[in-house]
């Protein structure tokens, strides 16, 4: 499946020093009309869908990537964007770099291996419950695939993409990280996995994806 993609770059007058959940914050506050953006209708509720538009603060540079209808969103900012206020920190906006594509999206027949540039958040209240009850690596890894599954197979349906065969996940090293969501404590994960299975970079898999959680980067082909 081809998928259409924007990807804007904005490089400032100095290194950003911020999350990039500060970032989505300031792009949804100048522009709450599109709601692409922000990820929330006029009435405040969360669109239940992969977002459109994934915010990532990385290297000190911010990056907006426009997925699909999110594409012509991101094209808004690039034209009506001259600074970021982030954290009360203002930064002006000396280069803006912006790339559209068709690009890849889907089962394969072979093993890709990617890497988590941001923490993976796998569990929600009920599992993570379970997780913490396993025994041994081995069955935490187990339990972690089969989520990571359902993580893929969740992002396809968002994008409209019907996954024809089964998805073979394997996680190849994982740690536990500590981070934080709206305030509250979570339990994240970073490390690599191989998957039968092309996903753009740096797009994301798990919870809070539009704010650069769950982050991910293809590092090989498997057997390559």
């Amino acid at each position: 499946m081809k998928i259409r993609s924007y990807q804007l770059t904005i490089k400032t007058d100095r290194p950003l020093n911020t999350h990039s959940v500060s970032l989505r914050g300031f792009i949804g506050r100048q522009f709450p009309h599109l709601e692409l953006l922000h990820n929330h209708t006029s009435d405040n509720s969360l669109i239940y869908t992969y977002p459109r538009v994934l915010y990532h603060v990385m290297n000190g540079y911010a990056i907006i990537i426009g997925i699909e209808e999110g594409v012509d969103a991101v094209k808004l900012v690039v034209s009506n964007l001259t600074k970021l206020l982030l954290n009360n920190t203002e930064y002006k906006i000396v280069e803006k770099i912006d790339t559209e594509s068709e690009i890849d999206f889907g089962i394969i027949k072979n093993q890709l291996i990617y890497s988590f540039l941001a923490p993976w958040l796998a569990l929600n209240e009920r599992n993570f419950e379970q997780y913490q009850q396993l025994e041994g690596w081995t069955k935490k890894k187990d339990f972690l695939e089969k989520i990571l599954i359902g993580n893929i197979i969740s992002m396809s349906k968002g994008l409209g993409y019907t996954v024809s065969e089964p998805i073979k996940a394997n996680i190849i090293n994982l740690r536990e990280v500590s981070t934080s969501l709206k305030g509250t404590p979570m339990l994240g994960f970073l490390g690599s996995f191989s998957v039968n299975f092309e996903i753009p970079d740096y797009w994301g898999v798990g919870k809070s994806v539009s704010r650069g959680f769950g982050t991910i980067k293809r590092v090989e082909e498997l057997g390559s």
